[in-house]
């Protein structure tokens, strides 16, 4: 148990809190929440004990054992990932030391025939209360839980031997947190512990928090993860500590009513400061009334405040409507993407159809942020081919764009970067629908926080038109309200998308497809990502039936006979399409080419040398209404031969 009484934090004259109190009892479930800035995090390291309050006092039982995991920043070195996981058994591991030390000084004692002394009895008997400790808490099966966490986590048998130096930023962040689940301190404190997890490690970490003996409390924007483990929210605001009973779901729905309960008292008490400080004005110098006046001007004195937090600004954009394009926005044929010896993608195949919503999974490491690269045209492949759509305009926002913003230009100057044609009061208002307000747009991006320079980056990335967005974990640095609004204005966009994500919140309302990678290639399932999990598991929980079958040879011939029928609907489906798709290249050449002299005419008629010459300007009209004609003709006939095409793929 602790219990933070009255508590309070200040910096530089600011508080973040002012008699703040709240308890954390035995086998908690807590999440706390509040806009970016109201000292979350600072609160968890007040509880740790890493950070001193200013005033207040904590009290927690002796028996109490906390871990902390940051939001980053954590780094190992020197050990293999195994040693280093195995430190959370520090003590029990000197446990094992002790024993065949006492072991040692017992064979010492009786060879010197000393079987009956006090001496020997001590030794006894100090080696079975370590060995019943050790057996307690589970230290003859060290090697066993570590590999059982690191397993969960996403390393795999080979990472076991690997030097920790070698993990990236993400992976160490796994690593910090398996060593905090093998220690099982008797409170988790864990601030964003979903930001470097795949969505098959966040479900295994969520399926672990929940039969977890100890308290748990939770700093994070993932509300599908709070709503499946904590059952108290606890809101920081205004440098005070609200508590609602329930999951995250159940706390909006509670604070929507808290507020609403708070403006009506509000206004019921304005009416009534109102009335009575006209009374008080209208008689405050009629002696007959001064008791009366005297004792309403006392009520005022005694009436407590009432605060309501004012809610956050909120950013607010759309994305341009996209240009029109073909039924295939991209395609992608049998890529092959290595770094040296290591290949991260082989022979990926992938059709990105005009209206496709993508949600494009995988465990970490397996080449998701490659392919979004590939796709945007920003990485290169070695071979197999990626081919554009007619009119496909890509827009790609990066997991580290806000890496890629020049530190010394203003947010002004960044998108006059890539809008020079626009005026600076157009990207001004652009700026201010993303939160920039007044001189903020002359702030150097070097001074921006992480949020507001995502902000920027999505900005920018809207200046442009695109018929296919690429966007590589875009909610990483946003908080949940304006994460909320991105997925608005992605459902309102008409064109395809591609996102990296592990937020399934954010992703069940958009996607229409899962393209998930693994080590055997991409793999497209349609539906939703909640259809996509619930397969998922159906499969694994199938998974030991049909490894059986596989092992018995019953499946055999059924899958070589899967394989021959697909063989032979490829070769069908290949007849059918190829001078469909010839057709369709030809067309689309000969329509490049009307273009080119339909805007040649155009230009010529914006000339005024042109209308000096009537035999010219006849000569013009009568060819640029061959040109209009044979283009619309064209046209129908690229629509008719798509919609061919799409009859074909889409029957197959």
């Amino acid at each position: 148990m602790i219990s933070l009484q009255t508590i309070s934090k200040q910096y530089s004259g600011k508080y973040l809190f002012r008699d703040l109190s709240l308890h954390i009892e035995d086998g908690n479930r807590i999440a706390f929440v509040g806009r970016n800035g109201t000292g979350k995090s600072t609160l968890m390291k007040i509880i740790l004990g890493e950070v001193e309050t200013d005033s207040g006092k904590i009290v927690q039982s002796r028996f109490n054992s906390v871990g902390y995991l940051p939001q980053d920043s954590v780094y190992h070195t020197g050990r293999t990932l195994f040693e280093e996981a195995a430190t959370a058994f520090d003590d029990l591991n000197r446990l094992h030391e002790r024993i065949r030390e006492i072991g040692n000084e017992i064979s010492g004692i009786t060879s010197m025939g000393g079987g009956n002394s006090p001496r020997l009895q001590a030794r006894i008997d100090e080696m079975g209360q370590a060995q019943s400790i050790l057996e307690h808490r589970g230290g003859y099966n060290i090697e066993i839980r570590v590999k059982q966490i690191l397993s969960g986590l996403g390393f795999n048998a080979k990472d076991m031997s690997r030097m920790t130096e070698e993990f990236s930023g993400g992976w160490q962040m796994r690593i910090a947190l398996a060593k905090l689940l093998l220690r099982e301190p008797t409170i988790l404190l864990l601030d964003e512990p979903t930001n470097h997890l795949d969505m098959e490690s966040l479900e295994w970490v969520e399926g672990y928090l929940k039969s977890y003996r100890g308290s748990i409390v939770l700093v994070s924007h993932d509300s599908r993860f709070l709503d499946n483990l904590v059952d108290r929210v606890i809101e920081i605001s205004m440098g005070k500590a609200t508590e609602y009973t329930g999951d995250y779901s159940s706390y909006l729905i509670q604070k929507t009513q808290r507020l609403e309960l708070l403006q009506s008292s509000l206004k019921n008490r304005q009416r009534m400061i109102d009335s009575t400080t006209r009374f008080i004005e209208r008689f405050r110098y009629k002696n007959t009334k001064a008791k009366q006046v005297q004792s309403r001007i006392k009520k005022l004195e005694k009436l407590d405040l009432i605060e309501i937090d004012k809610e956050e600004s909120s950013i607010f954009f759309d994305f341009p409507d996209p240009p029109h394009v073909g039924r295939v926005v991209m395609d992608l044929d049998g890529l092959t993407k290595s770094y040296g010896d290591n290949i991260v993608l082989n022979g990926i195949s992938l059709t990105i159809e005009r209206g496709d919503r993508i949600a494009l999974l995988g465990v970490n490491g397996s080449g998701k942020s490659t392919l979004a690269r590939i796709i945007a045209d920003v990485d290169t492949f070695q071979s197999g081919i990626r081919k554009q759509g007619h009119n496909a305009l890509l827009s790609y926002y990066a997991q580290n764009i806000v890496e890629g913003l020049d530190p010394d230009k203003t947010a002004l100057q960044t998108l006059d970067a890539v809008a020079p044609l626009k005026s600076p009061g157009e990207l001004r208002n652009l700026l201010g629908c993303f939160l920039f307000k007044d001189d903020d747009v002359f702030k150097p991006v070097s001074v921006l926080s992480g949020g507001e320079k995502s902000r920027l980056a999505l900005a920018r990335m809207i200046l442009r038109p695109a018929n296919l967005l690429i966007m590589d974990e875009p909610t990483n640095h946003l908080d949940a309200q304006s994460k909320a609004i991105l997925q608005r204005a992605l459902k309102r966009f008409s064109g395809a998308y591609v996102i990296v994500s592990h937020d399934r919140d954010f992703l069940a309302p958009l996607v229409n497809k899962v393209a998930v990678l693994t080590d055997n290639g991409l793999t497209i399932y349609h539906g939703n990502v909640d259809d996509y999990l619930n397969k998922y598991h159906r499969e694994q929980e199938d998974f030991s039936r049909r490894k059986d079958l596989l092992e018995k040879g019953v499946s055999e011939p059924l899958k070589k006979n899967r394989k021959r029928m697909a063989a032979e609907n490829r070769q069908q489906l290949y007849k059918k399409l190829k001078p469909l798709k010839g057709t369709l290249e030809k067309i689309e050449k000969e329509i490049a080419a009307y273009e080119k002299k339909k805007l040649e005419i155009e230009n010529s008629f914006s000339d005024q040398n042109t209308y000096k010459n009537d035999a010219l300007i006849q000569s013009l009209n009568i060819e640029y209404s061959q040109i209009t004609s044979r283009l619309d003709s064209l046209y129908d006939t690229w629509t008719a031969t798509e919609e061919e095409i799409g009859e074909i793929t889409g029957n197959d």
